[in-house]
């Protein structure tokens, strides 16, 4: 029987040489990799651990900023409500006051355009009085002088006598005005 050999390829090492050299630079490669690349990755690690809790606390401190600036802004939105509401009431009153004081004034001014029309009307009324019982006094002087026959021209007489044709006229005007408001 041949003893059969098995052949492992290129990855079994031939000599005990190869195994030590192979081991020995197993450890070399393990240690390098242990101080060197580990640590370096582990400063990554922890630099990009930083970076990221640092962006969650600068993002919740924002959020917290954000909130905060909010409601101040929705405090300063209703204060500027309750003003805006306390103007429009204050213009509401000024409003009333400011129309009662132009009623008051136009209701014045009203009484004075009255008064004074009134105070015309009865200058007027008089003159136009005054110029009648001139006319009459003439008219009636002149008829009276000529029912009586006699010239009425001394002014005093003439004069009583207007006023006492007047008077019996608005004596005559006055009854018949209480007639007429009895019937």
């Amino acid at each position: 029987m041949v003893p059969m050999e098995i052949d492992l390829g290129p990855l079994l090492p031939h000599h005990f040489i190869e195994v030590v050299m192979g081991f020995a630079l197993l450890v070399v490669i393990a240690i390098f990799i242990g101080k060197v690349v580990v640590p370096a990755f582990e400063r990554m690690y922890e630099e990009r651990t930083e970076q990221i809790q640092g962006g969650i606390e600068k993002a919740e401190r924002a959020q917290a900023e954000a909130a905060a600036a909010l409601q101040e802004h929705q405090q300063q939105l209703n204060e500027a409500r309750q003003e805006a509401a306390r103007i429009r009431e204050d213009a509401k009153n000024d409003g009333a006051r400011i129309k009662a004081e132009m009623r008051a004034e136009a209701e014045a001014e009203k009484e004075r355009i009255v008064e004074s029309a009134r105070i015309q009307m009865e200058a007027e009324r008089a003159q136009v009085v005054s110029q009648l019982r001139a006319e009459v006094g003439g008219l009636a002087t002149t008829l009276a002088g000529r029912i009586v026959g006699e010239s009425l021209d001394d002014d005093e007489r003439a004069r009583r006598t207007v006023d006492r044709f007047l008077a019996d006229l608005e004596n005559d005007g006055q009854s018949a005005q209480n007639v007429g408001q009895q019937v």
